[in-house]
């Protein structure tokens, strides 16, 4: 009897000094991949409870880690607030690991912050963001030589730098900037093996190097560059499981996919921009909306822009419908995020689809309700928050502006006011240095100013 109760007494006494936990992933990271939006925002929550909890021990550990699980909500679903309570919760961790002199746990939660300022320029287009992430990156990069938080460094300040050069640099500056990459994913590789937190974000560095050489290589037309972005997002993958790790792995699929296209549309390859549609179509069956609305929504615009490029190829309209499918599927996400550039990119391709649609069937219906829509995706886009997605907004306005003159022959204004658009649109991509965007700008306005020298009915 006495026996007994001992047992007991040591039973019940380990389940009172036993630590709470709170959530589903208790702390690892690397199991956030197989939450869906909902549960992964109910983990967030969850992690803030385990951070603020009096008994808590560690705090600083506990703040970085919720800090980490916000930042993934911020950037599955676009939330600002999200993306503030990640940056907050990163900035009070940095701020417990200095108190206590642990070097490379601050380093660490500064990277956090820094990677919070990083999202939030890629998804917001605010170059202010950019610029803290930048301070930050440089002062773990300039006190840690080792560690997680080195390579996480070099490969912050390296996309940085990447972002900055793609709108001006050649070939040979991008091929320079994807080298600088190697020695940091290398170190991520290694790490990996006693962290298993960092293969994901070795696929994530490959994944950034492949997203900013896509945009290189269908800027200058390279299909060499498009390669190396395919290559990378196929090695991303390749060193996925997707059975714990399906989030990365599809993005990865996706970004191969995406590059295939590219490259066929560069190099007028129709078998390739055909193959990189499908692989774009076969990788939305590994990703749901509720798993990652965001990712879900990028895909659906990427495989928009895919058809949108095999219906020039082909005259076919048929493409060009499945191509506003795609885009109105992804305005289901984007619609509630005015402030996301991505949203005005895909109203301004579903505005020329429906142009390219009213030119071939000649259906003038379809052309007044991609002019409506257009419009008011220019009254909802800001030309000081996102000026480059503003300025083609502006550019394709002028397009169904010259596509209702060329269907009806009768000038109503609308050379004018194609002019006027063309022209503020001009501004700024000579302000960006956008050589591409500026020549299709002048193509057009040489269009108009010869159509104004005919008569019109």
């Amino acid at each position: 009897m006495f026996e007994l109760g001992r047992e007991l007494k040591r039973f019940f006494s380990a389940e009172r000094t036993r630590a709470p936990s709170d959530g589903l992933t208790r702390g690892d990271t690397s199991l956030l991949e197989l939450l869906d939006a909902r549960l992964l925002a109910q983990e967030a929550k969850a992690s803030d409870i385990a951070a603020g909890r009096v008994g808590a021990k560690d705090k600083p550990a506990r703040r970085l880690e919720a800090a980490i699980v916000w930042r993934e909500v911020a950037r599955r679903t676009g939330d600002p607030v999200a993306l503030r309570k990640a940056a907050a919760g990163a900035e009070i961790a940095a701020t417990g690991f200095d108190a206590t002199h642990r070097r490379d746990g601050w380093a660490r939660a500064r990277c956090e912050q820094a990677s919070c300022a990083l999202l939030g320029a890629e998804i917001f287009g605010d170059p202010g963001l950019a610029a803290a992430a930048e301070i930050a990156f440089n002062e773990v990069r300039s006190s840690n030589k080792g560690g997680l938080a080195a390579p996480l460094a070099d490969i912050g300040i390296a996309t940085l730098e990447g972002r900055r050069l793609l709108e001006g640099s050649d070939v040979a500056a991008a091929r320079a900037w994807a080298a600088q990459l190697n020695a940091p994913i290398a170190a991520l590789d290694t790490i990996a093996k006693r962290v298993p937190a960092a293969r994901a974000l070795a696929a994530e560095a490959r994944l950034i190097r492949a997203d900013l050489l896509s945009g290189w290589g269908a800027r200058l037309r390279d299909g060499d560059l498009l390669d190396m972005a395919a290559q990378d997002a196929a090695a991303a993958a390749d060193r996925l499981d997707s059975d714990y790790e399906p989030l990365t792995w599809a993005r990865a699929k996706i970004a191969h996919g995406q590059a295939l296209a590219l490259r066929g549309e560069a190099v007028g390859d129709v078998d390739t921009l055909a193959a990189g549609a499908g692989a774009l179509a076969q990788a939305l069956d590994n990703l749901t909306r509720d798993h990652s609305p965001l990712d879900w929504a990028r895909t659906q615009v990427a495989l928009g822009q895919s058809l949108q490029a095999l219906g020039e190829a082909a005259s076919d309209a048929r493409a060009f419908e499945h191509a506003v499918s795609c885009f109105d599927r992804a305005s289901l996400v984007l619609k509630d995020t005015a402030t996301l550039p991505l949203r005005g990119v895909a109203a301004s391709a579903r505005a020329v689809c429906l142009a390219r649609v009213a030119e071939i069937t000649g259906d003038r219906a379809v052309l007044d309700v991609a002019e409506a829509a257009m419009k008011i995706e220019l009254a909802a886009l800001s030309p000081g928050r996102d000026p480059v997605g503003w300025a083609l907004a502006q550019l394709h306005l002028a397009r169904l502006y010259e596509a209702r003159l060329g269907m009806t022959g009768i000038d109503k204004g609308e050379r004018a006011a194609a002019i006027m658009a063309l022209d503020a649109a001009l501004d700024v991509f000579g302000e960006h240095g956008l050589r591409s965007a500026s020549v299709l700008a002048n193509d057009a306005m040489d269009r108009l100013r010869d159509r104004s020298d005919r008569p019109t009915r």
